[in-house]
């Protein structure tokens, strides 16, 4: 794969990430705002949400994969993973505005998906 099919596929990427990072915000925000929940339920539900676009959209015009057991539970375990951890970063950085607090976790996660998924769960 030359450079320019490898920067091609993480403008793609991005594009998905970019629409599932709004599918997760919008749901996030929505749980907040009709049902009050804490910070925590609204990204937990929004994350699984934005996990079923993210999965197929990447599976299917990311990495031109097809589906396999194995391949949803790695990319489960990275997206996962990586919200939780970034998740327990924000909480170092106290945001008392719980719609800022979502968007600054939801921005921790694209910049070390990729990388992972690209050379362990789609390999």
């Amino acid at each position: 794969m030359n450079i320019k099919s490898h920067i091609f596929q993480l403008a793609k990427y991005g594009f998905f990430g970019v629409i599932a990072t709004l599918v997760h915000l919008l749901t996030a925000w929505a749980i907040i705002y009709f049902f009050a929940a804490s910070v925590f339920v609204a990204n937990t539900f929004a994350f699984f949400t934005a996990f079923v676009f993210s999965y197929v959209f990447q599976t299917l015009y990311v990495f031109h994969s097809t589906f396999h057991f194995k391949k949803f539970m790695k990319f489960f375990l990275v997206q996962y993973g990586t919200f939780l951890a970034s998740y327990f970063l924000s909480d170092a950085f106290p945001v008392q505005n719980s719609y800022l607090h979502t968007l600054l976790i939801v921005a921790i996660m694209p910049f070390i998906t990729f990388v992972v998924h690209k050379f362990w769960t789609f390999k």
